[in-house]
């Protein structure tokens, strides 16, 4: 079991943390985003069980919220924001004006011995950044989400080829580590 919450006192396997205090999920998600006034906020203790009936609603909302994603990517829409290279137009994923940009990535990375910190210098991303392009699946028109791989209803920047290609070289970097 987990450190109980600090405002009500619930124990779980669920419970969270903001600036060092555990917190249930309901106490976190009413909790303020200020450190400063979060000891007053702690102050006014309160009864687990009152909260209860939240909890079972923060739960079934978060269930409904995941099942709703779920079903997006499954028919083909992306979840989350617009990647890099990539715009929201009447809530479709299109190519945004810099889509060329990332093509030039990918081609800059599998045909030159360039470290990811100059590409990421050169394109002024962060590595994390540059590598969350090299590995984005929505680059060659699907959705990745929970896990699971799903044809997307965009089009696609990057040749599968490519991405593919791509994807080798990543791993043998990692292998020769």
């Amino acid at each position: 079991m987990k450190e109980p919450c600090e405002k009500c006192g619930h124990n779980s396997e669920e419970n969270l943390k903001k600036f060092g205090v555990v917190f249930c999920r309901v106490c976190f998600k009413l909790s303020p985003n200020n450190p400063e006034e979060l000891d007053k906020y702690l102050e006014e203790k309160i009864d687990s069980k009152a909260l209860d009936s939240f909890r079972k609603f923060v739960k079934i909302n978060s269930e409904l919220l995941k099942s709703g994603m779920v079903k997006k990517a499954t028919i083909g829409n992306v979840v989350s924001r617009p990647p890099f290279g990539y715009n929201f137009v009447d809530r479709k994923l299109v190519p945004a004006q810099n889509f060329r940009e990332v093509e030039e990535i990918f081609e800059e990375f599998l045909n030159n011995e360039i470290s990811l910190r100059n590409l990421s210098r050169k394109h002024n991303l962060s590595v994390n950044g540059l590598k969350k392009i090299l590995t984005n699946f929505t680059y060659i028109g699907k959705v990745k989400f929970n896990g699971q791989i799903h044809e997307g209803n965009h089009k696609p920047i990057v040749s599968s080829t490519l991405f593919n290609h791509v994807q080798n070289k990543i791993e043998n970097l990692k292998i020769k580590k």
